[in-house]
């Protein structure tokens, strides 16, 4: 195969079809969904790859806005990771460089996933394109996946089976640096704690049993337990943060009969990990027994830690070398650097130079399912200032031309990095090799709970509340 005709076929293609892409980023951007609530995503992405002839299998997991989008016969088949959820109280309008929501308090793309989700899907069709143009024996699926940032929707598609079968995953998110390296993260664990007791007056406390008592009993209990993990990096650090969603009664004077504490764990290593899980959820029932109340237990989500691949990476890490950062004009860079004036940060906007290629380790994601499966590599882009991203300038960049500047580049990229892989199969043997002797005798298993269901509905009253009139069906 002359993979070099390949790639002048994908760079041709991309830029003679930008107007639809554009317009789909722009509706995920302005209409903003939190997880398992992505119904206007669901639909426009979905719409699009059927015009495209991919077949689409719908509802993976149990997730009404999950599916699996296949193109082609034979193999390779690479995989290409999908997102389209957003995050709570990070409305901000796009051409304002200061905190200035569309609505207060609403959710917004405080994570770039409108870009992410839509490079991903115009690579992917654009792959399609070339396996078209050629007549390439190769396979290319798009992964939806809900929730991503609870972690949620990749451990469900991975219980259901669904990453059979794949050769590799390649992946890219929107970030505050340009880097393709070999990263890990952690497992994680998201769980929630309902506490009951038994109501009574303050007056008469002996009368009653308090749920709150026993959350904040908990909390003390975590706090011990922190002692007695054993560290990590800052980067992938060990970590357990917790809150109390729901503390009952709202009177001092009224015994609480019921209390909600969710928590996140982090973990780099499953061995330590599940040691923790476990101690958590005995410290939890001991809590209960300790105040005379009782305690469910329920699981979110638990992913795998994940796996890295440096043969992957060195592909992705050679496409973004060779197409660089993206191309921004001084009239963004200013709007950087007034939105970093504004929040108190140095003023240097954006990032233009390439992190030096090697390991490391990046926060969570549930896209770490994928490296149990099989090869799997991401890279990111520049797309807002270093601000600790989730936060109103991450928002604003993803609706403006800064995100489709980054969102174009990352299909380049994308696209590039898959043409090789389907031209020279000693990528992917050699990626292969790497991933099994990196996973030695593990074997993928979900890690969710006998009886785990999705947590479907579970951000239905926000989206309600702060858009009554949003469709609520795929």
């Amino acid at each position: 195969m002359d993979v070099s005709k390949m790639k002048d076929f994908l760079e041709r293609w991309l830029k003679d079809n930008t107007s639809e892409f554009e317009q789909l980023s722009e509706l995920i951007w302005s209409k903003p969904e939190l997880g398992l609530e992505e119904f206007t995503a669901f639909n426009a992405v979905t719409d699009i790859l059927r015009k495209y002839d991919f077949d689409i299998e719908t509802g993976i997991g149990g997730m009404p806005t999950a599916f699996i989008a296949t193109y082609g016969l034979g193999e390779p088949v690479i995989g290409i990771n999908v997102e389209y959820d957003c995050l709570p109280g990070l409305s901000q309008q796009k051409d304002k460089p200061y905190p200035c929501p569309v609505k207060e308090g609403a959710p917004g793309q405080g994570c770039g996933h409108n870009i992410l989700c839509t490079a991903a899907v115009k690579s992917g069709v654009a792959i399609s394109r070339m396996i078209k143009e050629f007549d390439l024996k190769a396979t290319v699926k798009l992964f939806g996946s809900p929730y991503e940032e609870a972690s949620v929707g990749k451990a469900l598609v991975g219980r259901a089976g669904g990453y059979n079968g794949v050769d590799c995953f390649l992946d890219w998110h929107p970030w505050y640096y340009n880097k393709a390296d070999y990263d890990k993260c952690n497992s994680v664990f998201v769980t929630e704690f309902d506490f009951k007791g038994k109501l009574s007056h303050g007056a008469y406390p002996w009368k009653g049993r308090s749920a709150f008592d026993a959350a904040m009993l908990f909390g003390h209990a975590l706090e011990m337990l922190r002692e007695h993990i054993i560290p990590a990096g800052p980067d992938a650090a060990h970590t357990i943060n917790y809150t109390f969603t729901d503390v009952g009664a709202e009177y001092a004077n009224v015994v609480s009969d019921r209390t909600t504490v969710q928590l996140y764990g982090r973990f780099n290593s499953l061995d330590v990990s599940r040691d923790a899980f476990d101690r958590i959820m005995n410290a939890a029932e001991g809590c209960a027994m300790a105040t005379g109340t009782s305690v469910e237990r329920r699981v979110i989500t638990y992913t795998h830690n994940k796996i890295p691949n440096k043969t992957l990476a060195e592909v992705l890490h050679r496409n973004l070398e060779y197409f660089g950062p993206p191309d921004f004009t001084e009239d963004e860079q200013q709007f950087v650097r007034e939105m970093q004036k504004n929040a108190g940060l140095e003023e240097t906007g954006l990032k233009l130079d390439i992190d030096e290629f090697g390991p490391s380790e990046t926060i969570i994601c549930d896209t770490s399912e994928f490296s149990w499966n099989a090869p799997y590599a991401t890279f990111w882009l520049v797309m807002a200032p270093v601000s600790g991203w989730h936060n109103w300038m991450v928002t604003a960049c993803a609706g403006n031309s800064i995100g489709l500047k980054t969102m174009e580049r990352a299909a380049q990229i994308t696209t590039a990095s898959a043409a090789e892989i389907i031209a020279f199969p000693e990528i992917l043997k050699k990626a292969k090799e790497e991933w099994l002797e990196r996973m030695g005798n593990n074997r993928y298993e979900s890690l969710l709970p006998e009886g785990h269901v999705p947590p479907l509905g579970i951000n239905a009253a926000t989206m309600d509340k702060y858009f009554p009139d949003r469709k609520r069906s795929v």
